[in-house]
């Protein structure tokens, strides 16, 4: 075997271990499709084993007598510690995930301010006091949960995993972290950095494995108080039936659909590049791509035409290249997934205009690519406008009127993302509000921000992250009230 092939254990109290069957997975790198890593494969018994350490981390260890200004130094230097391993952090997720190395690295960064942000929060999370009818006064206070157990997705594996674990540390709770499958060597190395910055054994764990037996393990583990859950639809729902048992707090976010509306009053050129990036950034392997282009149709020809040429333009290539600009899908199993859609495409009438095949080049040959793919004339009741991809595959619809626009954008079970372009304020705001959708942006391709509340409506999920609206979902708000009467 490759001596490159990299080792690796759960991290449970701070240790590298084994799992206790002794199981392992090999990690295929996508851009190759070699083995990259061997991956100790958790069970039940070892989610127990880590909900067991972070349960008593968080009732006797000193994590929870920490003050805030020592949880921010904590927070804070672990965030400098991912600035300083970015090189090393970016190459581990281009060669897991076939990230695109400069895309890679740029993350490592988001994950770092995700830190800083929550650091910066800690000491600002307060209660209030409420006058009520009675002779005194009732205080809140907010206060962590316990254990969270976090569930990542393959797509950002390190970028999702600060979204979660921040907040939950900054309020004081322990996580167990369970990866996605294909993707935790960067969630491993998070973990031994945040012990580096003093973070105490047990107060963060991670248990890679399969989603049966150790997602499942985690989701119905009694001591667990609180799930966090990314990743798609049909599994939120079987998340959120596993916790209500025990009647678990459960934040989801899950699947989309995301609509893109261009009205014929937009900045022709910057809605073009953006319809692009915005569909093709990670592959199209984004809950929030927006994969369905509405265009007004007195433009529609026009900006087709030059949005193909954009996507023939687009360099796809080894992750590792830094010139690259689109990498592998996660899997060859999952570029074949990707594949059925276009033939589908294809067969219900839609015109395919580009990609929908791999590149030609032989140095790509054994990789999971996969061409941009633009398919021209959908009609909103196809399945390529119906279902979530998960890859570079893009759908151009034509709408005649505003109304239009917004009741085919709102033909969807999902509702995360999309964007309106539009120099008509009034218009843009009325569309904003009429969207069916949890974050939407206005002459922009990006609607996430650490700053700002992220989530979905419909069957695109439950609660919030991000902002400080994160923080209501990773504590519990306590009412006391105090007598001051005779």
């Amino acid at each position: 075997m490759n001596q490159a092939v990299l080792s690796e254990n759960l991290l449970i109290n701070g240790k590298r271990v084994p799992a206790l069957s002794g199981k392992t997975t090999t990690l295929i790198n996508p851009a190759t499709s070699e083995p990259l890593a061997i991956v100790a494969e958790a069970g039940a018994a070892d989610v127990d084993a880590a909900v067991q350490n972070a349960h008593r981390a968080f009732r006797e260890s000193a994590w929870l007598k920490l003050n805030s200004r020592e949880r921010t130094r904590m927070l804070l230097r672990l965030a400098t510690l991912l600035r300083e391993h970015t090189e090393e952090l970016g190459r581990l997720e281009s060669q897991n995930v076939g990230k695109p190395i400069n895309d890679a690295r740029d993350e490592v960064g988001t994950a770092a301010n995700c830190f800083e942000y929550y650091a910066g929060a800690i000491n600002k999370i307060g209660g209030s006091t409420i006058p009520v009818a009675a002779p005194g006064v009732s205080l809140t206070f907010r206060e962590p949960i316990g254990v969270c157990g976090l569930i990542l997705p393959w797509n950002y594996p390190l970028v999702i995993a600060a979204w979660k674990i921040a907040p939950a540390l900054a309020m004081g709770n322990t996580v167990v972290v369970k990866p996605a499958e294909q993707t935790p060597l960067t969630a491993l190395r998070l973990a031994e950095l945040a012990l580096e910055a003093g973070i105490p054994a047990g107060v963060f764990n991670v248990v890679p494995g399969e989603g049966i037996p150790a997602g499942e393990a985690l989701v119905r583990h009694p001591l667990v108080r609180k799930i966090s859950f990314t990743g798609s639809t049909e599994i939120g729902r079987h998340v959120m039936r596993l916790a209500a048992d025990d009647i678990k707090r459960v934040t989801l976010e899950l699947g989309g659909k995301s609509a893109n509306l261009v009205f014929a009053d937009a900045n022709f050129e910057r809605a073009v590049s953006s319809a692009a990036s915005s569909l093709l950034g990670n592959t199209g392997q984004d809950c929030c791509a927006r994969s369905r282009l509405l265009v007004e149709r007195s433009i529609y020809d026009k900006f087709v035409a030059q949005l193909l040429e954009l996507f023939q333009k687009v360099k796809v290539g080894d992750p590792l290249d830094e010139k690259t600009e689109m990498g592998p899908l996660i899997s060859l199993s999952h570029r074949e997934r990707v594949c059925g859609y276009i033939e589908s495409g294809r067969s219900e009438g839609a015109a395919l205009l580009c990609g929908g095949n791999a590149p030609e080049s032989a140095a790509l040959a054994h990789g999971a690519y996969l061409n941009p793919t633009l398919f021209a004339n959908v009609r909103p009741e196809m399945k390529l406008a119906q279902e979530e991809i998960f890859g570079p595959v893009l759908s151009v619809i034509p709408f005649e009127t505003e109304a239009e626009a917004v009741a085919i954008a709102n033909n969807s079970l999902y509702g995360l993302s999309g964007s309106i372009w539009t120099r008509d304020i009034e218009r843009a705001l009325r569309v904003a509000r009429a969207v069916e959708t949890g974050v939407m942006s206005i002459n922009s391709g990006s609607s996430v921000h650490l700053e700002a509340p992220f989530g979905g409506v419909k069957h695109s999920g439950v609660g919030r992250e991000l902002g400080l609206a994160a923080l209501d979902h990773y504590s519990e708000l306590k009412s006391v009230f105090i007598h001051t009467g005779n």
